[in-house]
């Protein structure tokens, strides 16, 4: 299938003053199943875009392959489905069927094509851009976050699709799900990037055995240093006394003047010593400056969770039925949530989970409830975490006044996930997804609540601060509420899970 390859590439955006790629040289065969692999904000988006020549760099790409990127920009949302296929395809009636073909491996419902593509799951539309992709050999597919959105199943349904394929770089957050995907990880660390063979668990363990590695070494350099040191000082210090001592002696027989000689070469000979370990020392701190510089640093995150008494019912659904827009949602659903708890929802799309969250908000006057009922403490402070921040504009400062927070607070939160200080004068409507998931996490994390419900947090967010909440989840044990769908997370920080089965 060829190769793909950077020579020199270099890029930063306008308001950058350090480069994001600096002279970068790398190359990847066009066979690989790609993972690409990097905290939020270090250029993943991007490098698809440069593939793509959609933005200027110096440097060269070599390849003489098409590239195709998901997901499509689709022109009208209200539009029927196969139309947009058909559309951004480049199909007519009489190809339609490579879709069709995509779309049963995919274990989409055919009669899907023929509803409008807003009316469409969220899943279900990934599914359908998805198709497209596969249906031809002439393109090297990137495929930006496809696991957004979908529920488990979608997940498992996608993994085994992209199993089955070749040629393709994606971008995802979901460990498992990489682990079933891909063959190589091109992984964008602080101070490079890199390229190895196997998923993303094989790379983990090479990291972390590079990391112990480096500790050792650190341990060893440590006690080089202060040994190497200490002793140059004190040889330095004998060398130094010598020499004073040969130069006040008065009395100049020619036993002295040997004495002198003899008591000079010695110091020459310690002084020369001296200099060699400040030497060794020297190359000893060098070569720990060499280390831990792909090590992520992050610092511990806390919630504003005021206290409530043990064991406190929160929430309480008995027999509950949701609705959306006159059709019901779910089978009768009955759960609590106390004080403490970590309560995870989950179910495929459209069974009603985020349905049950604005439910909750939109107490004792909702109109997403058919039967059964649903209660909240009205005395209690919720912090809500929405699935949708696409729409997110305006500066820091602006949204911290907004959501009631202070400025100081927000930006100090958005520095433990790993935020750019040189994002915090930017428009949040110029910021990556990741950047704005952030940024709407951090707003959680700041306010006062005695219960959070959040919607998918983790979707565009890196490993590393999906490891960062889980560690906090874990530590504080807030009263929550979540819908999220990275396996990993919800069987470590859930304790307690409830499935929405749909109606």
């Amino acid at each position: 299938m060829g190769t793909i390859q950077f020579k020199a590439l270099t890029f930063n955006y306008p308001d950058q003053t350090q480069p994001l790629f600096d002279h970068v040289t790398l190359q990847f065969d066009a066979s690989w199943k790609l993972g690409l692999i990097g905290r939020n904000g270090r250029g993943k988006t991007t490098l698809l875009k440069l593939l793509q020549h959609q933005l200027p760099f110096t440097g060269q790409l070599v390849t003489d392959l098409q590239f195709q990127y998901f997901p499509q920009a689709i022109p009208d949302s209200t539009q029927m489905t196969r139309d947009i296929l058909m559309q951004l395809g480049q199909l007519d009636d009489a190809t339609f069927w490579q879709v069709e073909r995509e779309l049963r491996l995919l274990q989409v419902a055919p009669e899907l094509v023929w509803q409008p593509f807003n009316a469409l799951s969220p899943g279900e539309q990934t599914k359908m851009l998805l198709a497209l992709l596969f249906i031809d050999d002439a393109h090297f597919q990137l495929i930006d976050e496809p696991t957004n959105h979908l529920d488990q199943q979608g997940r498992q349904v996608v993994a085994s699709y992209l199993h089955q394929k070749a040629g393709f770089i994606v971008i995802s957050h979901d460990r498992s799900f990489l682990d079933q995907v891909i063959d190589h990880v091109l992984a964008i660390n602080r101070a490079d990037i890199t390229v190895h063979q196997g998923n993303y668990q094989t790379w983990q363990v090479a990291h972390n055995q590079q990391t112990a590695y480096e500790q050792q070494q650190n341990r060893q350099l440590k006690g080089d240093i202060k040994r190497l040191t200490k002793t140059a000082h004190q040889k330095a210090q004998w060398s130094h006394a010598a020499e004073k001592g040969k130069n006040a002696a008065s009395v100049k027989t020619e036993s002295a003047n040997l004495d002198k000689g003899f008591i000079g070469h010695r110091a020459a000979k310690v002084m020369k010593r001296a200099t060699t370990m400040a030497n060794r020392a020297e190359k000893a701190i060098n070569a720990k400056q060499q280390l831990f510089k792909n090590v992520e640093i992050t610092a511990p995150l806390s919630l504003n969770q005021r206290p409530l008494k043990p064991r406190q019912t929160v929430i309480s659904a008995d027999q509950l039925v949701l609705q959306q827009g006159g059709r019901s949602l779910n089978q009768p659903l009955s759960f609590t949530l106390q004080a403490g708890q970590q309560v995870a929802l989950t179910g495929i799309n459209g069974a009603g989970k985020s349905t049950l969250l604005k439910a909750l908000l939109t107490l004792p006057n909702t109109d997403h409830i058919t039967s059964g009922q649903l209660k909240l403490n009205p005395q209690l402070k919720i912090s809500y975490l929405p699935q949708d921040f696409d729409h997110l504009s305006g500066s820091l400062a602006k949204f911290a006044a907004a959501k009631h927070v202070t400025h100081e607070q927000l930006l100090s939160m958005l520095r433990k996930l790993g935020f750019e200080r040189a994002l915090f004068n930017h428009d949040l409507a110029t910021m990556s997804m990741g950047q704005k998931r952030k940024v709407a996490l951090a707003r959680s994390l700041c306010e006062e609540a005695d219960c959070y419900l959040w919607d998918e947090p983790l979707n565009y967010l890196d490993v590393i601060t999906r490891e960062q909440i889980q560690t906090m989840v874990a530590n504080q044990q807030p009263t929550l509420l979540f819908i999220e769908h990275d396996v990993a997370f919800v069987t470590a920080v859930a304790t307690h899970t409830y499935a929405l089965r749909p109606d």
